[in-house]
């Protein structure tokens, strides 16, 4: 697309800019040196967050992740035919720490968290079929309930706690 290298995800993640969606206080450009200028006026938004909140940024590991750990695990290699549809969806989905991040820990909530969230899987992702005024027996599901789970436990959570410790040290200073 007029001259761009990159992937489909990479264009659509830049050019968020041009509405003006990085300025907005909970989104951070993947490619913050190489953004095209908004075509829309800045809104202002209110600061909330301490000053430090602006300098915490793991969107490299969210997109390493991504494209390498779960995208790999929930799709079909090969081309589909949606790429714009796929880009689009992979933009939506697509820091003394430890004494932190422990206090930030409860495995036992985290353990309840994961299996709620894979019971939800089962109920909102099952691929129900009639057959002659019938629901078929075999359960199907749109994706496997226990990779939405897995997902939550070692990103999710772990990724928040992260971004609350970079916060908290950074609150700091």
């Amino acid at each position: 697309m007029n001259d761009f290298h990159g992937s489909l995800v990479e264009y659509i993640l830049k050019e968020r800019k041009q509405v003006g969606r990085y300025k907005s206080p909970d989104e951070y450009p993947f490619f913050p040196n190489d953004l095209p200028e908004p075509l829309l006026p800045p809104m202002q938004y209110p600061k909330v967050l301490h000053k430090v909140a602006e300098s915490i940024n793991i969107n490299n590991t969210v997109w390493d992740m991504y494209f390498k750990d779960l995208l790999p695990r929930l799709v079909k290699l090969g081309n589909d035919g949606n790429c714009g549809s796929s880009a689009v969806c992979d933009t939506i989905c697509l820091q003394d720490r430890e004494g932190l991040m422990a206090l930030l820990t409860y495995p036992e909530v985290e353990e309840r968290v994961k299996e709620r969230v894979e019971m939800k899987a089962r109920t909102f992702a099952l691929e129900v079929t009639m057959k002659e005024g019938k629901v078929e027996s075999e359960t199907v599901y749109k994706i496997e309930p226990h990779l939405v789970a897995d997902l939550y436990g070692r990103w999710i959570m772990p990724l928040t706690k992260k971004v609350q410790v970079e916060y908290l040290l950074r609150r700091l200073d």
